[in-house]
């Protein structure tokens, strides 16, 4: 019970905590935990595919909108949240540095204020590998399972871009774990709000203070994000990184998962790899399983492709281990983190019990980091598997990042 003196600080502390916890069952999806099943429905109609389609313009910058439209955010069915949201389609990079279009989402507090409000840069976990699975697909109709901490971002009057990644909503196949890609993509996400004139007449603006967060597969995206900042998007005011259960090694996090629970994310990252970078040619390393896995979860969103999946060994579905090829490992080691230090501080955790991305990967994340000077928070979750490190951390990353946006000092301890 809240003594009748707490203040209200407290008191939206001890909510959003509450928030927070709530969510930890339904966040095993989106995270790729394999504890529930979903049925894949036809990708939502988008009236302004074909402009998407067009060639850039000379003119075109990253973060310039392609066409944008009022939609709706609800972390759970119908859900009010006092919030206004435009789902967007904005100009990106590719991992080859050749232009594309993703789509997304912008949230912005319904509060009345105009001035410059903090803007979050949201990364979220693994939601699957087609265009319904997409975050901007599940926000009007309250499926998005992430919507649970973003709507705690929003409840401290932040607005909030979330990226859908390239390929999911876009045409294309989604670039899953490439991370160059997907640091590029939240990056422009944050580019693209402030170029929203529904969002900045909210007060997202380009003197916004700029969050980057993310867990899992947004803990990859976030964490490029960070690495990429002063080199692709040094115009934004970032202020700090709040990123966990980081894939920073793929092919640690592959060795770790194959033939355990995370098998099929495995499978799943050669399909984001190869629509990256065609010229690997995964279906020539398959087998017949292997190319009736690769169909079914093109089709399907996480929890169904982690449970088909499971247990499964990479020898279960190919003729040969593409990961054990010379131009494989190129590209898997070309989304490898911790070569580039983040010009801001970060803050970093992982769960010490995660059965998905190893504890080791995340701790030398962090030593790679601070050995090229960054300012890291390094944060463990005693006794966190991938979901708990989640949920627990949730909060924690929040407070950091409100404390970088209020300009208190980062207190890094890498020493």
């Amino acid at each position: 019970m809240v003594h009748p003196r707490a203040t209200r600080s407290t008191r939206a502390t001890r909510a959003l905590r509450g928030t927070a916890l709530t969510a930890a069952t339904a966040l095993a999806l989106s995270l790729g935990l394999p504890s529930a099943t979903a049925t894949a429905r036809p990708a939502p109609s988008t009236p302004e595919a074909p402009a998407a389609l067009s060639a850039q313009a000379d003119s075109a910058r990253p973060g310039d909108i392609v066409a944008s439209s009022p939609t709706s955010f609800h972390p759970l069915p119908g859900q009010p949240t006092r919030t206004r949201a435009w789902h967007m389609e904005y100009r990106s990079t590719t991992a080859k540095g050749t232009p594309n279009v993703v789509s997304g989402t912008v949230i912005v507090p319904d509060d009345g204020r105009t001035g410059p409000r903090p803007l979050v840069t949201y990364a979220v976990g693994t939601v699957g590998l087609a265009d319904n699975c997409a975050p901007s697909a599940g926000f009007p109709k309250g499926t998005t399972v992430e919507a649970n901490l973003i709507q705690q971002l929003t409840a401290r009057g932040w607005a909030v871009a979330v990226t859908d990644y390239e390929g999911l909503g876009t045409p294309g196949d989604h670039t899953y774990t490439v991370g160059r890609a997907e640091g590029q993509a939240v990056l422009d996400a944050a580019r693209a709000a402030q170029r929203l004139p529904g969002a900045v007449r909210a007060g997202v603006t380009e003197d916004s203070p700029v969050g980057i967060m993310g867990y899992s597969q947004g803990g990859q995206a976030s964490s490029w994000a960070a690495e990429l900042h002063s080199t692709y998007a040094p115009e934004l005011k970032v202020k700090g990184t709040a990123t966990g259960g980081v894939p920073a090694d793929l092919l640690k996090v592959a060795d770790f998962n194959n033939g355990n629970v995370g098998a099929g994310l495995i499978l799943m990252a050669a399909v984001g790899q190869d629509a990256a970078f065609p010229e690997l040619d995964l279906a020539k390393y398959l087998n017949d399983k292997g190319r009736h896995y690769v169909d079914f979860m093109k089709k399907n969103c996480v929890a169904i492709d982690a449970i088909a999946g499971a247990f499964k060994k990479i020898s279960d579905v190919t003729v040969k281990n593409p990961l054990y090829e010379a131009d494989w490992q190129q590209r898997l080691r070309e989304s490898d983190l911790g070569a580039r230090k983040p010009d801001a501080p970060v803050f970093l955790y992982h769960g010490t019990l995660d059965e998905l991305i190893p504890y080791g990967v995340g701790k030398q994340l962090r030593a790679d980091w601070c050995a090229k000077g960054a300012e890291v928070r390094w944060a463990p979750i005693p006794l966190g598997e991938h979901v708990v490190g989640a949920v627990a951390g949730a909060v924690p990353a929040a407070d950091w990042l409100a404390g970088r946006f209020a300009g208190k000092p980062a207190h890094g301890n890498c020493g």
